[in-house]
């Protein structure tokens, strides 16, 4: 799938999620969030947010993906990553073990992109880390937006229900 800047397309929340071992090196991480935006087709310009499990909130590996692609970063709780097992391509046993849900990357791209998100590159993975990009359409409806943390300018701040707009715009809701 390749989608050009100019297609309506760039208007969509476009989510990578990210999981990563403690104290992966920020290369790594960065290496594998390119490779998942190249495998997609789309320019990194387009990604609107970085998502993840919320223990990874002061991950250096995570706060410097965020940086490098000038995004916000979105962290969820286990809770909510699980709730999205439903719709994960690759759900694991042995992540559920050591995190409490069945997925991160995956779980947390979908999660950033609501309901109407789906998977446009299934996790992919290096040494250490684990990345996935979801892409959705934007929506009022309050019932269409996981609420989230986010790691921006408030740590305290959070995505309200129906304030899916602020993954797309960089500005913590």
């Amino acid at each position: 799938m390749h989608l050009d800047i100019g297609d309506q397309a760039s208007r969509r929340p476009l989510v990578l999620g990210l999981g990563c071992e403690r104290g992966t090196p920020c290369d790594e991480v960065i290496l594998l969030a390119e490779q998942a935006l190249a495998t997609a087709g789309v320019d990194r310009r387009m990604l609107t947010g970085i998502a993840s499990l919320d223990s990874r909130v002061a991950e250096p590996a995570m706060i410097a993906a965020a940086a490098h692609f000038s995004v916000p970063f979105l962290v969820f709780d286990a809770g909510t990553l699980e709730a999205q097992s439903p719709r994960l391509q690759n759900p694991s046993e042995i992540v559920f073990a050591l995190t409490g849900c069945h997925g991160v990357a995956e779980a947390a791209a979908l999660a950033a992109t609501g309901k109407s998100g789906a998977l446009i590159v299934p996790k992919i993975k290096s040494a250490h880390a684990t990345a996935a990009i979801a892409s959705g359409v934007f929506s009022e409806s309050s019932q269409d937006v996981v609420p989230g943390l986010w790691q921006n300018d408030s740590a305290s701040s959070h995505l309200e229900s129906g304030r899916v707009m602020g993954v797309a715009s960089g500005a913590a809701p």
